[in-house]
């Protein structure tokens, strides 16, 4: 395996590490990163939701100890049913969704020119919902949720298939926006993304795995380890963060980093792959 496809692939680990579950978008940094290391063909494509994977299991380390609880307590407890539940109905809108308009979406819409007007227009819905009253809150814990709030929040990520909206600052803002407080919502998003990547990877490396061989096992392990350990510091801190921080920082980044993008493309100081 070529040693600087490795370094490309443990770069790219990294950004989908610490960019997954920040309000920023993963998959949007990712077409960047790809379009900067000429790293975007169609095997790309697909190592850059297959290292979703290392992500999300950050994320069951992470809450190992809620996930294990509410598996123990499936039988016995109705709350534990009722955030499986809600996991599972908020997932259905993204499958749903996902195989009728994925193909088109990904046809067209992923390009760093779509990219960088996404991160700008989802800012701007940051700072607008962050400037909510507190009062608005209705929601304190996940599980409180009920059905409806969970496929609310399920139809908010589905927003998250145009590229650059980001998955989770479409659930963490919608489920915000829709009476959860930031705790609730953070958590909601974080479980709703163990069924909702790991679908996604699993489908995509089986739909294409005409592309893959035994020869990328080190390239997908690269990426996979890398954005383990990457995603794994992030949720942490995440976690740390939201306990006194709004999420205004991330929506100057988002318009920021957009507009920086789109002057680059249109005056050619780099020249973005599609």
């Amino acid at each position: 395996m070529d040693t600087v496809l490795l370094i490309k692939a443990a770069i790219m680990g990294v950004v989908e590490g610490l960019t997954e579950f920040l309000p920023i978008s993963s998959t949007g940094h990712l077409i960047l990163a790809g379009s900067l290391l000429g790293f975007h063909d169609e095997k790309a494509k697909v190592f850059d939701i297959a290292i979703q994977t290392g992500a999300i299991f950050a994320v069951i380390l992470v809450y190992w100890q809620k996930i294990s609880q509410t598996v123990r307590e499936l039988p016995t407890h109705a709350r534990a049913r009722r955030l499986v539940a809600n996991v599972f109905i908020g997932f259905l809108p993204a499958v749903v969704l996902g195989l009728l308009f994925g193909k088109v979406i990904k046809a067209h819409l992923f390009t760093p020119v779509v990219v960088a007007s996404t991160f700008i227009v989802g800012g701007f819905i940051i700072l607008w919902a962050e400037r909510r009253p507190a009062s608005a809150t209705r929601v304190v814990d996940v599980d409180e949720m009920s059905g409806l709030d969970a496929l609310k929040v399920g139809l908010a990520q589905c927003l998250a298939m145009v590229p650059g909206t980001s998955r989770s600052g479409a659930t963490i803002i919608g489920g915000m926006l829709l009476g959860l407080s930031r705790k609730a919502a953070t958590d909601f998003s974080f479980f709703l993304a163990i069924p909702t990547l790991v679908g996604a990877g699993a489908y995509s490396l089986y739909k294409e795995r005409a592309l893959l061989s035994m020869a990328d096992l080190p390239l997908f392990g690269v990426g996979l380890v890398v954005s383990f350990l990457s995603a794994w510091v992030c949720v942490r801190w995440l976690l740390r963060y939201i306990a006194s921080h709004d999420f205004v920082p991330f929506a100057w980044y988002r318009i920021a980093f957009g507009i920086v993008v789109l002057a680059t493309a249109y005056s050619g100081l780099v020249v973005w792959a599609g």
